[in-house]
């Protein structure tokens, strides 16, 4: 229980840290002001785009899923990311990232380990993603200064933010491979890490870790990885095309490849294990508008507020819909995710 209490004040205290520095020095008198004169019909339109990255993620997911059933309904798919990402929401410690493929292996019957294992190829690649993108714009930006206009503080805080996400997702990467081509030497190092324990235990989390390593082995087709590649760029293109939208119906008219940065920068604030990405999401976003895009601070503040409430508030009803209709608390869908942590 004390640990369990620790834990929660960490969490609030790193909230409150990035709330301080995301409403530093913000005139909140005026931010109202700023977010006057929205284009009413863009504005309607977030609202369904605000789930559009739910159907993307799903049709990308059956790529990894295929390998242990092909028939998963695709509703289900798109259920079980609603469902995660409305429990990542309202709880801390992004505990619906577990929660998600937990939920699809309950309705489709598949192994809970191998579904585990597809999430974590699934965050691998939304990483590698994201860096390719911001490497393009970097690239990019020398040779059209004019049209690209960032503050030389905000191109290296995205350089150094860049290399950062590249190494950490060639390491997983790299952990992968080592894993699936070693597989009975990382089964062996995994048993004598779990000696101490009983033989009941011990076996049940090599079957767990069995298939988990099953969930990984997706790239031993060049087809699949093409498709699954291709259908990143899907997720994330949509994703920022979102933002564009937003953009738009706050009046900021800035070219479509200029938020690619930014995106990527919300990414990370999105990472950092916060209740409903709240803090991290915001002061990342609020800086991304600022040195990136030049907006005015209180327009960023503003601007975040609002699409960072939409995107909670569509997420959570439909999640609350699904679950109503399954007769599920979230509590109880939050207790799956807990039992399946070491």
């Amino acid at each position: 229980m004390k640990k369990k209490a620790l834990k929660g004040l960490a969490v609030v205290a790193l909230t409150a840290v990035f709330f301080y520095f995301f409403a530093r020095s913000v005139s909140w008198s005026q931010v109202l002001g700023y977010l006057e004169g929205v284009n009413v019909p863009l504005f309607l339109l977030l609202f369904p785009l605000a789930l559009l990255h739910f159907i993307t993620r799903s049709l990308r997911w059956r790529y990894l899923l295929v390998h242990e059933k092909k028939s998963v309904r695709f509703s289900n798919m798109v259920n079980a990311n609603i469902v995660g990402f409305t429990v990542t929401f309202i709880f801390p410690g992004r505990i619906g990232e577990v929660v998600k493929p937990l939920y699809l292996a309950q309705k489709e019957r598949i192994r809970k380990g191998f579904a585990v294992g597809t999430v974590v190829v699934e965050r691998i690649f939304d990483i590698f993603t994201m860096v390719l993108f911001v490497g393009l714009f970097l690239l990019a930006r020398p040779l059209f200064p004019g049209l690209f206009d960032v503050a030389p503080e905000a191109y290296s805080r995205l350089t150094f933010w860049g290399i950062v996400g590249l190494g950490i997702a060639s390491l997983l990467l790299a952990l992968i491979v080592v894993i699936c081509v070693m597989r009975e030497r990382a089964l062996g190092v995994l048993g004598f890490i779990l000696k101490p324990l009983p033989e009941r235990i011990r076996l049940r989390v090599r079957e767990l870790a069995c298939e988990f390593i099953d969930g990984l082995k997706f790239f031993h087709s060049a087809g699949n990885l093409v498709m699954y590649t291709l259908l990143s760029f899907v997720v994330w293109l949509g994703i920022i095309f979102y933002y564009w939208v937003l953009m738009f119906a706050f009046g900021v008219h800035v070219p479509y490849f200029l938020l690619v940065p930014y995106v990527f920068m919300t990414m990370i604030g999105a990472s950092i294990p916060t209740p409903g990405m709240a803090g991290g999401y915001d002061y990342f976003s609020k800086v991304g508008m600022v040195s990136l895009l030049h907006l005015n601070p209180d327009k960023a503040v503003g601007m975040t507020l609002v699409m960072h409430a939409l995107q909670v508030l569509m997420t959570c009803a439909a999640g609350y819909v699904i679950l109503g209709k399954e007769g599920l608390s979230l509590f109880q869908i939050k207790k799956m995710g807990e039992s399946a942590k070491p």
